[in-house]
């Protein structure tokens, strides 16, 4: 597969991803109207992508080592990794062929830290996966990436076991149900216009216009060095159908918005000047931790 076309295959997945996640999540295109609207951008194109994150089991044949395949496949860079000891979560996210391309996050839930109850639940559903699926699947074929990403992997979860997962992973829960389907999305806030290039500022104006923020940790979650602030919104809700009949609301996907400062070194750079390798890389686990939440029910439920 030629330079080119790996290009257009990755343009084409990473459009499909976010065609399908703005269907099911009504904040995405009801953001991009306001900020149409106030003059903030001129269209969705405007909007520079600053990460799509993805949630895994972390069991045989999943996880983030099968997921990562298609990215790595196509010129992403395997970066940092981060540990979250409470919520039982590896992480490590992945760096652009290009810069005007998102970032990836991929999280994996490490399910050898649950119950042995709450295991047994999810290896019921995930042992069906008897082989490392994304190595059946042809690479360099956009669109059979797409359909797996979109499959279902494994059966529709009962109600009970999706309760139960809930009880000790909330994280478990959402990935039983959602699978690979895109967590979210994230604006980069630092490239509006000012006064919106602020974090505070934007915030200010999405709950304005009527959305709900994630207020785990704050509103704004800080890294320590102060230079990378993210903000979230609280999850929607979809109807979920269970397999035994059931139909039930649950916590879909959200938005996110990301400001990275320049780096010290660059600080006295023009505003015009600036690019994204001048700003601060990464993640910062402590804001993530909290990011999460935006699929939980203590933060859904105030919606």
């Amino acid at each position: 597969m030629s330079t080119n076309s790996k290009r257009d295959g990755l343009d084409y997945i990473l459009g499909a991803l976010m065609r399908r996640y703005q269907e099911r999540v009504p904040d995405v295109q009801a953001i991009i109207d306001v900020m149409v609207k106030q003059g903030l951008i001129a269209n969705a194109a405007a909007i520079e992508n600053d990460h799509i994150a993805f949630r895994t089991m972390g069991v045989k044949n999943l996880g983030i080592q099968s997921l990562e395949k298609i990215f790595l496949h196509y010129g992403y860079q395997k970066m940092e990794r981060y540990f979250f000891a409470e919520k039982k979560l590896n992480a490590y996210w992945y760096a652009p062929p290009s810069p005007e391309l998102p970032r990836i996050f991929i999280s994996e839930l490490r399910v050898g830290d649950l119950s042995e109850e709450t295991a047994a639940i999810i290896h019921r559903y995930t042992d069906t996966v008897e082989r490392d699926p994304v190595d059946l699947i042809n690479l360099d074929n956009p669109a059979a990436v797409d359909a797996f990403l979109h499959s279902s992997l494994w059966n529709t979860p009962s109600t009970e076991d999706f309760e139960n997962l809930s009880a000790e992973s909330e994280y478990a829960a959402w990935v039983i149900y959602n699978r690979y389907y895109l967590n979210h999305f994230t604006v980069s806030v630092h490239n509006l216009s000012a006064p919106y290039n602020n974090l505070e500022v934007f915030d200010q104006f999405l709950e304005k216009h009527g959305f709900v923020l994630n207020n785990a940790g704050g509103k704004i979650k800080t890294s320590p060095d102060g230079l990378l602030r993210q903000s979230s919104t609280v999850a929607g809700k979809v109807i979920a159908h269970f397999a035994d009949g059931e139909t039930r609301q649950i916590a879909g996907s959200y938005v996110e918005f990301a400001e990275r400062g320049v780096l010290p070194a660059f600080a006295s750079l023009p505003a015009s000047a600036i690019k994204r390798e001048h700003r601060r890389e990464g993640f910062e686990a402590g804001n993530a931790d909290k990011i999460f939440e935006s699929t939980y029910s203590t933060q859904t439920g105030r919606v």
